[in-house]
């Protein structure tokens, strides 16, 4: 590294948040095979990344519905029951995250998430209170590993990416942030993280 990295960037699911469909619907879908069925072939992945990209939750409900007409009522659980998949926070990662507040680090978020999702859940977790700005996809209709989700952080915030530093559980969103400057940390666990941020000399 040329520069020395000064700047923290957090993602959100999977790093500081919990966050498991699963957790809602093994409570609404008691059946472990049918519950897979509805969560590959009703509300996959692909459709939730479309509320992550900023469409509402009426269009998808509306989209999903058309597919599956008998299954309207799961469907239209999503939205209320979302606070469900977030059951808690990644402990040891807030840990970090404290830690590194503690050392008056710059601290930013950056994370692929519905807008109408992300407010209620901004209010649950005090740790959002840390961050100095909060990029969610949703929002600005862009999606990580894009280029210019990462670039749009750095502009809005005045944060040079040769400075930055970018922890994802996705290993393609770690390769975005590495394609824009900022150097990359592949999350596993908040121990490895704590080593790599040692290695690194913000702790």
């Amino acid at each position: 590294m040329t520069a020395r990295r000064s700047v923290v960037i957090f993602d959100l699911g999977g790093v500081l948040l919990e966050w498991d469909p699963r957790n809602l619907y093994r409570r609404l879908i008691p059946d472990e095979a049918e519950r897979e069925r509805f969560l590959t072939e009703v509300c996959h992945p692909e459709w939730n990344v479309q509320q992550d990209a900023g469409r509402s939750f009426a269009d998808a409900e509306a989209e999903a519905i058309s597919r599956h007409p008998d299954k309207s009522d799961l469907i239209r659980a999503w939205l209320p029951g979302f606070s469900e998949m977030i059951p808690n926070a990644v402990q040891g990662t807030v840990d970090i995250l404290e830690r590194l507040h503690a050392k008056d680090t710059p601290l930013y978020a950056l994370t692929n998430f519905s807008g109408e999702t992300f407010k209620p859940t901004f209010k649950r977790f005090p740790f959002f209170q840390r961050f100095r700005g909060i990029v969610v996809s949703g929002d600005e209709k862009m999606l990580k590993p894009e280029a210019r989700i990462y670039e749009l952080l750095c502009s809005r915030y005045g944060v040079n990416p040769k400075e930055a530093i970018f922890i994802d559980d996705v290993p393609k969103n770690v390769e975005g942030a590495n394609a824009v400057g900022i150097h990359g940390i592949h999350f596993r666990s908040p121990a490895q993280l704590e080593q790599d941020l040692r290695s690194l000399g913000f702790l």
